[in-house]
């Protein structure tokens, strides 16, 4: 015999606790990945936002020889608390050995 959904069923799912940030900035790399094929070098930094999280992923854009002359980039991604993709966005490209990161562009 068929069981029929209640709204409790519904409600139960989404009592699950949101991720942690270790599991959001994996989930924010896998989705990144995904679309861009990229290989990821670090998740630079992560905020909680009131709909999930918002992660910044630096990525190797362009392998070059040698590889201090590599371009890289940094991508902003944001996902809900259930680790879907909300948006994304390259925010900055740089040569590897570059010094200013995080200096204010003018």
């Amino acid at each position: 015999m068929a069981r029929k959904t209640t709204s409790e069923d519904v409600d139960s799912a989404s009592d699950e606790p949101p991720p942690s940030p270790a599991q959001a900035a994996a989930m924010a790399v896998e989705n990144l990945v995904e679309l861009t094929s990229k290989e990821v070098q670090g998740v630079t930094s992560m905020e909680p936002t009131e709909d999930g999280w918002q992660v910044e992923i630096e990525v190797l854009e362009d392998r070059r020889i040698p590889s201090s002359a590599d371009i890289l980039a940094l991508y902003e991604v944001e996902i809900d608390l259930d680790g879907n993709l909300l948006a994304y966005r390259r925010t900055r490209r740089y040569a590897r050995g570059s010094t200013d990161i995080g200096r204010a562009r003018s």
